[in-house]
C-alpha cells in the first residue's frame, strides 16, 4: 500500500523537530468510480462523494504548514470518457465554484487553475477567473486544480512560450536554462514538489506534473479517493518525512551536509 521508503532507518533530526516537511504536495486523486461501483452506485456518484475528500485534504494542508497542494481534477485525456461522465464532471465542477470559492476566500486559501482552461465552456471559464481573482491576494495556501492538464502540455506550452520569447528578442537561446524553461510552466510561481500522491492502487503518474515530478518523492496507496482522509494524508507524509532525499548525491553526502 505505501510507496516505497529509503534504507533510511529513521528521520533526520530536523525531521524529528518537526522542521521539515513537504512545502508542495500533488495529488492524482483516483478510484471515484470504483468507489461507487463497489457501492452498487454508478460512477458520477463518486465524484460527488469525493468533493468531500477534497475539503480534508484542504484542512490538512492548512493545519500542517503545507504551502501548496495541487490536485488533478481532469486530464486532458478525460474527454475521452462517456459524455455523460464528462458532464457530471463539468457540472461538478460548477458547483464546487459557486459553492467553494467563498469559504476557500474565508480561509486564507488562494485558488489556481493549472490547464489548457479555453477549452471549457464560457460561463465556466468566467467563473474560473473570478475565483482566482478574489482569492488571488491570500498566501495560507495555494490551492492548484490541474484541470484540462496534461504534463505533455504543459512542457509544450512552455516551450512554446520559450520559443516566442527568443523570437521576440526577450530571451537569448544561450539563456535558457532549467530555471528560465520552469518560469514558463504552469507551476512556475510555486515550490519544488516534493511529493506526489496517488489514490487508488495504481503505480503510475499518469500524464501529471511530468516536468515538476523529477526529484518528487512518488507514494501510492489503494485507499479509493473518496475514502482518503486526514489520517491517510497524515500517513502520507509521515512516510515522506523518514524518507532521504539525495536529489544525486549519495547517501554519505547528505549525511555529511546535514551533520
Amino acid at each position: 500500500m505505501l510507496g516505497k521508503r529509503s534504507s533510511a532507518k529513521a528521520a533526520t533530526p530536523e525531521v524529528q523537530a518537526g522542521i521539515i516537511g513537504p512545502q508542495h504536495v500533488a495529488i492524482i486523486m483516483d478510484g471515484n468510480g470504483r468507489w461507487a461501483q463497489k457501492k452498487g452506485k454508478i460512477r458520477t456518484f463518486g465524484h460527488k462523494a469525493g468533493v468531500e475528500s477534497v475539503r480534508a485534504v484542504v484542512r490538512f494542508a492548512r493545519r500542517t504548514g503545507i504551502k501548496s497542494l495541487t490536485l488533478f481534477a481532469f486530464s486532458s485525456e478525460n474527454w475521452k470518457r462517456p459524455e455523460e461522465e464528462v458532464s457530471v464532471l463539468m457540472e461538478l465542477f460548477n458547483l464546487v465554484l459557486n459553492s467553494e470559492a467563498k469559504r476557500l476566500h474565508k480561509n486564507g486559501v488562494r485558488l489556481k487553475v493549472i490547464g489548457d482552461v479555453d477549452a471549457f465552456d464560457g460561463k465556466l471559464v468566467e467563473k474560473i477567473r473570478k475565483a482566482e481573482a478574489m482569492t488571488e491576494s491570500n498566501d495560507d495556501l495555494v490551492l492548484n486544480i490541474a484541470a484540462n492538464y496534461g504534463g505533455r502540455w504543459d512542457i509544450v506550452n512552455a516551450a512554446k512560450c520559450v520559443a516566442q520569447a527568443v523570437s521576440n528578442g526577450e530571451l537569448q537561446r544561450e539563456d535558457i536554462t532549467e530555471d528560465v524553461f520552469n518560469s514558463y510552466t504552469s507551476t512556475a510561481s510555486l515550490p519544488e514538489l516534493d511529493l506526489l500522491i496517488r489514490t487508488g492502487g495504481e503505480h503510475r503518474i499518469s500524464n501529471f506534473l511530468l516536468w515538476q515530478c523529477a526529484y518528487a518523492e512518488l507514494y501510492f496507496t489503494d485507499v479509493l479517493w473518496p475514502d482518503f482522509s486526514e489520517e491517510v494524508f497524515q500517513q502520507a507524509v509521515d512516510d515522506y518525512n523518514v524518507r532521504q532525499r539525495r536529489f544525486g548525491l549519495t547517501g554519505e553526502q547528505i549525511t555529511t551536509v546535514q551533520s
